[in-house]
Parts: structure tokens; C-alpha cells; sequence
């Protein structure tokens, strides 16, 4: 996108602006086929460490499902209200494989060769399989997963679908139900998304937040 093809400024503040952690869906309002897909690709355009992408993301529409996983979300109504449930599910433990798999679709997508890569493949093995990264990869990864999910509330703002962050659940019961830790994964975050009740209360109270000069600082 070039700079005259920027959105105005005003746009983006005023969608920031809107959004807040929902906590009142209107459970008869869903997502579209088309917002949706929109809203996947931005998952799927996520930004990550090396580009490895350490994460999955477990999108639950079914409202059989969404039930099972509330009685593991403090009874959250959001989980079952919402259109979209999203897991986001970090890798538990990076391996060699993982990086062959990042590097071939770099190869692949850039028509390049893997033997190019071979000092960046070495560089990433160096650090996150064998050196002191390595020892903490699984919070590395759920960092990552944030990345995710900043990146999705923002789209979803922008595209007026609301949004509400959630650490308040079970993260083992998740990776039961979900099967995830076969998979080696763990539900790392969590975000309903959909439309607000119009009766949420919590939509029109003022946004809390420091003040600018409180908490960027130039130097």
C-alpha cells in the first residue's frame, strides 16, 4: 500500500475508539462468510519472530462445543454469545522439523533454494533449538500468539466486529477438549468475537487510559 493509499488517521483512532472487551454478545447476530474470511487472513498475515509462526488457531462456531468450553471459562457468557470463539494455540516445544517446514515454504514461496537458507536455518537452530531460548520456547511462542491477537482486535475493529480478549479460563481443560496436546500445542489466549448486545452496558462508559505523555516517552 502506498501513502496515498493510507486510510485517514481519523479512521483508525475512531475504531480504536469503539472497541472494548466486550462482555455482552447478541448471540443471533454472526459474523459473515466474507468479514470472516477477511478476519482469517489477518490471522494468517501475523507477524512472528523468524516468521515461524509458532501457533495455530482454533476457530469454534459450534455451539455444543462453545458450551463444553465455557464451563472451563468462568462461566463466561462471551464464549457461548459470541459468533467466532478463537483459540489462539502456541507450539509447546519448537524442534528442527518445524524450521524445515518454515524454510520450505520460504523456498517455496520466494523460489528460492533451501541450501540459501541454510545460515538463516542455522542461526534459528542455534538459537531457539539449542541455545537459552531454547529453554523457554513455549513462552516464547505464547508471546507470539499475542502478536496474533493484537493484530485481530485491531482488524476486527476496523471492520466494526467486536472483540474481547480472555485469559480467564482453564488452559489444561482447553488442550483436553481441543486435543491440542497432541498436536503440541497449548491454548496460550482466547478472543470472542461478534456483534454486542445493544443493552451491554459497558459500550458506552469512557475508555480509561494514561494519559500520552504519561507513558510514551522521547529520548
Amino acid at each position: 500500500m502506498t501513502t496515498s493509499q493510507a486510510i485517514d488517521p481519523s479512521t483508525l483512532l475512531s475504531a480504536l475508539q469503539w472497541r472494548y472487551a466486550t462482555k455482552a454478545f447478541d448471540p443471533a447476530k454472526k459474523i459473515s462468510h466474507e468479514t470472516w474470511k477477511t478476519l482469517e487472513e489477518t490471522l494468517v498475515l501475523t507477524p512472528s519472530s523468524c516468521g515461524l509462526q509458532p501457533w495455530k488457531f482454533i476457530v469454534i462456531t459450534d455451539d455444543a462445543m462453545k458450551a463444553r468450553l465455557r464451563s472451563h471459562s468462568w462461566n463466561q457468557s462471551q464464549v457461548t454469545d459470541c459468533s467466532h470463539h478463537v483459540v489462539f494455540a502456541s507450539t509447546r516445544k519448537l524442534t528442527e522439523a518445524d524450521i524445515d517446514e518454515h524454510l520450505a515454504r520460504t523456498a517455496e514461496v520466494r523460489g528460492t533454494t533451501l541450501e540459501s537458507l541454510q545460515g538463516f536455518r542455522n542461526m534459528m537452530v542455534g538459537d531457539l533449538i539449542q541455545g537459552e531460548r531454547s529453554k523457554v520456547i513455549g513462552d516464547w511462542a505464547a508471546r507470539q500468539a499475542y502478536i496474533a491477537l493484537g493484530n485481530f482486535m485491531t482488524a476486527a475493529a476496523m471492520l466494526r466486529v467486536d472483540t474481547c480478549p480472555m485469559e480467564g479460563f482453564d488452559p489444561v481443560e482447553y488442550d483436553k477438549i481441543l486435543g491440542l496436546e497432541a498436536r503440541n500445542l497449548t491454548a496460550a489466549v482466547c478472543c470472542p468475537a461478534g456483534y454486542r448486545l445493544d443493552t451491554d452496558k459497558y459500550a458506552a462508559l469512557p475508555k480509561v487510559r494514561f494519559k500520552a505523555e504519561d507513558v510514551v516517552k522521547y529520548i
